[in-house]
Formats: structure tokens, sequence, C-alpha cells
């Protein structure tokens, strides 16, 4: 079995039609025939069912394909993995970090990079804690900036900095004023918080279990900056950090006296997973960068 056989296959197999393979391998149609026919030779079974000039794939061909597509993309990483080694000042990057994030840390953090490194492309994916792992876990991405993980069977995870959650409260609201406060005072109060599956709304579930409470939550939302608005238009209260690029005219941030009231990030990646130079660099430069 030569390796053109499996390529012609893989093409005539996608196409299903004997004269578009052709066009698109460059090569006559009886030779694409004839290779095709070597290879079923070999295999001991036909892998397409004919009709005319039109073919399809029958149960063996179906079967072969899985394990074709499987090699070529071996094959195609395993290029993939030379020409990375041949020049790391190049390369992709695929980065997730979680929403809350974005707005003032990330940019800063790729722009630090980018001034040493200009020629790495970088390809985000902004989303809640629990989506980042799922695509960590399916190779989509190469590691990611998420809250604190109970399993690290699977993940490595780094702890990079630590971040105070406050309780924020409408300016005008009757607990405004007021220095710290317990979970408990603020337990009827109605809350606006970000969607399940947000790595802050998994730690502010926590508290309030922690704490034998069931919060009354009335809105949520998939970004901070729509909490914080609906809280200063009287819509509720929320438990968030002090971030960055929200407007803090309308609201005001309480310190809560309860354990646990932080928030805590790290990096997470899968330690046997192949990296490129570049990823490795770029990951490299984000745990000095929190030094």
């Amino acid at each position: 079995m030569e390796w053109q056989q499996i390529e012609y296959f893989q093409v005539v197999a996608r196409l299903q039609h004997i004269t578009r393979a052709a066009e698109a391998l460059l090569i006559s149609q009886p030779a694409l025939s004839r290779s095709i026919a070597r290879l079923e030779e070999e295999l001991g079974v036909p892998l397409f069912e004919r009709q005319g000039r039109s073919i399809r794939l029958n149960s063996y061909g179906k079967l072969f394909l899985k394990r074709v597509d499987r090699i070529m993309k071996e094959f195609q990483d395993g290029k993939q993995e030379i020409q990375d080694l041949l020049d790391p000042d190049y390369g992709n990057v695929s980065f997730g970090f979680m929403p809350t994030l974005g707005t003032y840390l990330i940019p800063n953090l790729i722009s630090s990079f980018r001034s040493n490194y200009p020629n790495v492309n970088f390809q985000f994916k902004q989303n809640g804690n629990d989506s980042l792992l799922k695509q960590l876990e399916s190779s989509e991405i190469d590691f990611c900036l998420v809250s604190s993980i109970e399993s690290k069977d699977q993940f490595q995870w780094v702890q990079l900095w630590r971040e105070e959650l406050f309780l924020i409260v409408p300016s005008k609201h009757h607990l405004a004023k007021h220095e710290s406060i317990t979970l408990q005072e603020i337990a009827d109060e109605p809350f606006v918080l970000l969607e399940k599956g947000n790595g802050l709304r998994g730690i502010t579930d926590q508290l309030f279990e922690e704490a034998g409470l069931r919060p009354k939550v009335t809105f949520e939302g998939e970004e901070v900056h729509t909490i914080a608005a609906f809280v200063a238009a009287g819509l509720g209260v929320t438990i968030i950090p002090e971030f960055k690029g929200i407007d803090w005219d309308n609201i005001t941030r309480i310190r809560l006296r309860s354990p646990n009231t932080q928030r805590v990030i790290g990096l997470a990646w899968i330690e046997e997973r192949y990296l490129s130079p570049a990823a490795k660099r770029f990951q490299q430069f984000i745990l000095n960068y929190f030094k």
C-alpha cells in the first residue's frame, strides 16, 4: 500500500465522484480508478458502491475512512510540529480566558508579549470556567485562565493571583454606607448574578451554600458589565471583585465579613499534550508575568 493511495482514497471518499476527484488531484481519471482498484485489491474488499459516474462509500469504505482520517491528521500534526521546531518565533497560540478578564487584563498581557514576539498569532476563546475546561479537554485551546478547579487529575493548574470579592449595591441603597457586612445580613436581598457555568458564579454559589443560605436571584447575565449596570439601575445587588472598566459612579462596594470571599485565578493546561514552541513561550511568559 502506498501513501499516495491513501491520499487518493480520502479525496474520492469526500467527493464521491471519480471525475471531480481526479480534477482535484490533478491526475487522469483512469489513473485514479486504477489506484482505488489496487487499494481495494490489497484490502480484499470493495470500498465503494458504483452507480454510473457516481460512487459512494459502502460499510467497509466508511470504516476505512475513519482510520484514514486519523492517519492523515497525525501526519499533518507531525508536519506542523516539525515546522514549529524550525522557527519558534512564529506559530499559533490558542488561549482561553473568562469574560471578566477580557476588558482590562488580557489586552495588556497580549500587548506585552507581542512587543517581543510580534509574529506569533493568537486565537482567543472567551467563555465561562466549565466551557473553557471542556475546550481544553477537547484540544480547542492550548491553555486557559480560570478560577481554581476542584479536580486536578486531568489538568495542571497553577495559581497566579487572588481578588477580593465585594458586595456591590446601588449608591442610594440602604446598605450603601456600611463599611462591611455579612452574608446573613443580605440573605433577603434580590441578587443579579452571572449565569451558571461562570467561575465567578460558582464561587458565589459556594459562598452561600457554606453559609447555609439560598439567595433570591432575580436576574442572570453573561457579562459582568451588564450585571453592574443592573445593580446601578436598582434591580438588585451582586458579588464581584473590584473590576477595572466598570462605571462605579452609581454603585458602591462593601467588604464582606465572611470566609473565602476571594476569587483565585490560575493557568490550566494538560501536561502531556504537545504545545508548540510559541505556545510554550507564551505559557512561561504568563507564569513570569504574574510573579
